[in-house]
């Protein structure tokens, strides 16, 4: 035991536990007026709960190095499932987003695979050198990219670039293909967003936050009125008014401002300080690695949560436009909740085989 990182277990736990404390805050009202039971979110979600650390548990044992060998099958598959949700019967469409396949109780959500797949297959592939590697690799991405935006899911989208980039640089990729990418990569992003309506009104109501709040959206309203009514110390738990129905989304990716509304601005200021000290703890995991891919594997799965965090922090605070990305380890959502708490058992394996250099 003394090879366990109990700091990024703890950590991890503490975000879970809390996490199921405030689903259970949030969705009591919207449980019972739905499904008559104020009990249904919180229920599912502890299933989710439990068959995330069942797969941090199988991973904890799992010696990181195998994956090496499985990442093109393991990536093929990702790619696989996720073609399978624009074909009708299989797919599952909500407001106007073909992102699950119907598995009858339960939805899968296939990016949310993508993401430690390509964490992966991207960390096998550059823990060797590899010249003129740099357009198979967007090539790569923006194939997978394309996939995620026909869904669409412009938020997913974002964090897989971000990870795919830091992977690809991490491994010793040319400062200069960075440069020339990132003016490429906003100018898609800006036509992307110019393509879609409700792209576009999110972008406009960002801009305009300062001017006014009539030509903000009524999502954008709701949360900062929620940030407002915390105040330093907050309402207490469970005291949440935006919860009755006023904040839409309120315990998928919008539980952060019930969060700061019941715990105000101190008790948010925890939960980021945590959050914090996961991603922290993951990069300190990252450079103690034995070997390459070690490496590459434990910074690809801390960036795509940290980005995650940041994408919806920001969103939820304002300081970014609005994006349908949960919190990871505190929204409700089974595929999103799975598969980041079963890619912390692969950082605990990797934290465990590299810690005689710790």
């Amino acid at each position: 035991m003394k090879k366990f990182d109990f700091l990024l277990f703890g950590v991890v736990f503490i975000l879970v536990v809390f996490g199921l404390l405030m689903i259970y805050s949030a969705s009591s009202v919207v449980g019972f007026n739905i499904f008559n039971d104020k009990y249904h979110f919180i229920k599912d979600q502890l299933v989710w709960v439990l068959l995330g650390f069942s797969g941090l548990l199988f991973f904890y044992f799992f010696d990181y190095h195998r994956f090496f060998n499985l990442a093109i099958p393991i990536l093929l598959v990702a790619l696989f499932i996720l073609v399978l949700v624009f074909i009708p019967g299989i797919g599952s469409s909500a407001k106007g987003a073909s992102r699950w396949i119907n598995l009858g109780s339960f939805r899968l959500q296939p990016a949310e695979f993508v993401k430690l797949a390509l964490a992966i297959y991207l960390s096998a592939w550059f823990s060797k050198k590899e010249k003129g590697r740099f357009f198979a690799f967007l090539l790569l991405i923006g194939s997978v990219l394309l996939l995620v935006m026909l869904q669409p899911d412009m938020g997913t989208a974002a964090i897989i670039l971000f990870e795919a980039a830091v992977i690809y640089f991490l491994s010793g990729g040319s400062i200069m293909h960075f440069v020339v990418a990132t003016p490429v990569a906003f100018g898609i992003g800006y036509l992307l967003i110019k393509s879609a309506p409700y792209r576009m009104a999110r972008l406009t109501s960002f801009l305009n936050l300062d001017r006014s709040l009539e030509g903000t959206s009524y999502h954008v309203k709701q949360i900062l009125i929620a940030l407002g009514s915390g105040g330093i110390f907050g309402l207490g738990i469970g005291n949440s008014i935006q919860k009755y129905d006023y904040l839409p989304e309120n315990v998928t990716d919008s539980i952060f401002p019930i969060i700061a509304e019941e715990f105000g601005l101190l008790g948010s200021a925890v939960l980021v300080f945590f959050f914090a000290a996961l991603i922290a703890r993951g990069f300190v995991i990252a450079t103690r690695a034995k070997d390459n891919f070690g490496k590459l594997l434990a910074a690809g799965i801390t960036s795509f949560i940290g980005i995650q965090i940041i994408i919806n922090l920001g969103a939820m605070t304002a300081l970014l436009p609005l994006t349908g990305v949960p919190l990871p380890f505190i929204s409700f959502g089974g595929s999103a909740l799975i598969v980041d708490i079963a890619s912390i058992g692969i950082l605990l394996n990797i934290a465990k085989q590299g810690h005689h250099q710790s």
